[in-house]
């Protein structure tokens, strides 16, 4: 019981759930925002221009008792139209720009290097160090360092069109 009740905490808990928990929300409040929007600037604006409150009672006709207003439509996509601008150019652009603000900083710094790979990088500069220094001990006419980036035995069998010859048999 007490494993089940652990992995409903850790559930809840987790980033995702919270997010959508904050964002149903807000998308609830927001509604207050959006409904003043359309009944205190929308609506006006479409009476000042039409001379009736809302699209609904424009180009409306009737075929064979069947009623067709096209005005309806307009009136859902005019509006739509009208509080997706307002949202976008009042509540998305300006946060949007205020979130490039607050992350041009963090580009500024380069990501940390986690420690096992610079461990790593360290292990690898020591031994091609430790190389070096036995090829130049071992052989003295190799004292320049080697370059890891040279033609192997296997690329030079190749470019002579030899087959290349098993790892433990290298043989010239």
């Amino acid at each position: 019981m007490k494993a089940v009740l652990n992995g409903f905490k850790d559930f809840v808990l987790r980033g995702n759930a919270i997010d959508l928990a904050v964002g149903v929300v807000i998308g609830a409040a927001f509604t207050g925002i959006v409904d003043a929007i359309v009944t205190g600037f929308i609506d006006p604006l479409v009476a000042a221009i039409f001379g009736k409150p809302d699209l609904a009672g424009v180009w409306t006709f009737t075929v064979n008792n069947a009623e067709f207003s096209l005005g309806e439509i307009l009136n859902a996509l005019f509006t739509f139209a009208c509080v997706a601008a307002a949202l976008y150019f009042l509540v998305v652009l300006p946060l949007n720009k205020l979130a490039s603000l607050r992350h041009r900083g963090a580009a500024d710094t380069p990501a940390a290097v986690p420690d096992d790979v610079a461990l790593l990088r360290e292990i690898r500069d020591l031994l091609h160090k430790e190389t070096e220094l036995l090829a130049a001990e071992v052989l003295p006419d190799a004292a320049e360092p080697t370059n890891r980036d040279e033609p192997t035995n296997q690329d030079d069998d190749e470019a002579l069109g030899r087959a290349p010859q098993p790892a433990g048999d290298r043989r010239r």
